[in-house]
Order: C-alpha cells, then structure tokens, then sequence
C-alpha cells in the first residue's frame, strides 16, 4: 500500500470549501489509494487555519478519527532532528509542522508528501534527498 505524508494545506483546502485548493484536495483524495501520515504540529496547525468554524474542526478531528489519516507520535529523537532541521533551514524559514514532516519522513521511510508549499523542493532529508510533492 502507498504511503506518503500529508502537510497542513491540503488538509486545510480539504476541510475549507472557500480555500482555492479545495477542489484540487477533493480531487487528490478520491485518486488517491493508500495511507496518509502527518504529525501533531500538522493538525495543530490545520485546526487553526479552521477555526472559523468548530463544526469544521470537528469534522476534521471525526475525519481522522476514521482513519482518515494515520498520525506519528512525535519523540525525543524527533525532536533532536526538528531542531537540527529548523536551524539548517533557517533562512526559509522552516516552521515546526514542516520539520516535523521531514523528521518523521527519514524514521518511518516515506519518500512522497503532498503539499502546497514550495519549500519542500529546498528541504532535504538527512540522506540529502527531496521529498517528492505529489500534490502540485
């Protein structure tokens, strides 16, 4: 089964029918076959981009409770990693949800992510590799 990791604007687009990304998240969603992963920063970060709207919180969290997305425990050992991340990728800036994607990419072996940012074609892994954006 496919795996790839998921970062906050996609998630966002999916759950916020104003969001010029919706339509393209919908559609990705129903291509795609396979499991998603994110982090807790990740979510965090989505709820608050929804909080327009508990209803829309709410049925993002049901989402996931459903096994929408399957979500990494963050460690200590990801913390290190985020830390090193965050200081090499400085002059982006890289933020804690996207370190957190780039951390857990390299423990758990996903090479793809989707997302709407640009910064993941800077971003590299601690094997010097680019996640693959398969969204854009």
């Amino acid at each position: 089964m496919r795996s790839i990791l998921i970062d906050a604007g996609p998630l966002i687009a999916l759950f916020d029918r104003s969001d010029q990304y919706h339509l393209k998240s919908l559609s990705f969603l129903e291509d795609f076959h396979g499991q998603l992963w994110t982090t807790w920063p990740v979510i965090t970060e989505v709820s608050h981009m929804l909080d327009f709207s508990i209803k829309v919180q709410l049925n993002f969290l049901e989402w996931i409770k459903r096994g929408g997305l399957q979500v990494v425990d963050l460690s200590d050992q990801h913390l290190f990693r985020i830390y090193a991340l965050t200081e090499k990728f400085s002059d982006v800036p890289m933020d804690l949800a996207d370190a957190s994607l780039v951390a857990v990419s390299e423990t758990i072996g996903i090479s793809e992510i989707a997302s709407i940012d640009s910064d993941f074609y800077i971003y590299r892994d601690v094997r010097n590799k680019y996640l693959t954006n398969v969204f854009i």
